[in-house]
């Protein structure tokens, strides 16, 4: 029983060396001296909060978002923006998703991101949303398709790429939409005018209306030689359906025209005359009391071409 204080003195000693204050004086220490622990990994890329709060993401990590259907920004309205952003920052999040390489792929918000750049922003405040193509994609067209300054070439091109990237249906399309399945359907045909006509509405010198109504004629060649005349002459969708339904309908159009027609003054008829022989094309003058109008006919694209010529030219005669 004596041995007991013994061992038990003897074991005292090395305790001592691992006293609480010591070990409490160690991690102080180490706190003080940050430098000897290990190193932080350099600038993980943020992770999506459960929250859906906005994250500070560096421009610079956001990749262009490959469903975009809009092609054309306004770089006036671009510019007001990246001004406003100067001003008051950026009101409204974008959104992106996480891709490879610690990198972010943009889903909504492209308008904002690029005048953030323009504005010289090294961050922009996003929400990352954990999505699949086809839900990013399906962002990216609701987005577009609420936006007023979306031209109907680029809606008939993101509702095509639902179509065929997706499978979609017209009536699925819409219900994503929110649109009718009847407007879906019209701006999937302006898909079918020629290229040219396509840009023209896509810049807005034809609108939604006049492409639908030049898509009731038959031929490309057609469609191209009208689309040329409405412009030339600023027809309102009014009167290019009036037009294309003459077009497509030329003998109801001539019986009309026969039916109307009144004697005609000589020196009108020698006028009108005069002007079929220096175009080369039928022209009939509608004269009511020394007031009408002149009305220049022409049988395909070549034709027309000669007239811009003939007069283009005819004030420098």
């Amino acid at each position: 029983m004596s041995l007991l204080p013994t061992k038990t003195s003897a074991t005292a000693a090395p305790t001592e060396k691992h006293d609480p204050k010591r070990r409490a004086l160690g991690r102080g220490l180490e706190v003080l001296l940050p430098a000897r622990q290990a190193p932080a990994a350099p600038s993980a890329p943020p992770v999506p909060t459960a929250d859906g709060k906005p994250l500070e993401i560096p421009v610079e990590t956001i990749d262009r978002n490959p469903f975009q259907t809009r092609t054309t920004f306004d770089p006036e309205k671009l510019t007001e923006l990246a001004q406003s952003i100067t001003a008051s920052g950026v009101v409204q999040p974008i959104v992106v998703r996480a891709i490879a390489g610690g990198r972010f792929q943009l889903i909504t918000g492209e308008r904002r991101l690029l005048a953030s750049k323009q504005a010289g922003k090294a961050t922009i405040p996003a929400i990352v949303r954990s999505v699949s193509d086809e839900q990013a994609m399906e962002m990216t067209i609701v987005e577009n398709l609420q936006r007023a300054d979306l031209n109907p070439i680029e809606q008939a091109r993101a509702y095509h790429r639902l179509s065929t990237d997706f499978r979609m249906t017209q009536e699925q399309m819409a219900i994503r939409t929110g649109k009718e399945r009847a407007s879906v359907a019209n701006f999937l045909r302006l898909l079918k005018l020629p290229e040219s006509v396509q840009h023209k509405v896509e810049s807005g010198e034809l609108t939604f209306g006049h492409a639908r109504t030049l898509l009731a004629l038959p031929t490309p060649e057609q469609i191209v030689a009208a689309a040329q005349k409405v412009m030339v002459l600023s027809m309102s969708v009014r009167q290019t359906e009036s037009f294309v339904h003459g077009l497509l309908n030329p003998e109801s159009k001539a019986t009309k025209e026969e039916k109307t027609a009144i004697p005609q003054d000589p020196n009108v008829g020698e006028a009108q005359s005069r002007l079929q022989r220096a175009l080369g094309l039928r022209v009939r003058i509608e004269d009511k009391k020394g007031k009408g109008r002149v009305i220049i006919e022409y049988s395909g694209l070549e034709d027309f071409d000669s007239l811009l010529t003939a007069l283009n030219a005819q004030p420098n005669d």
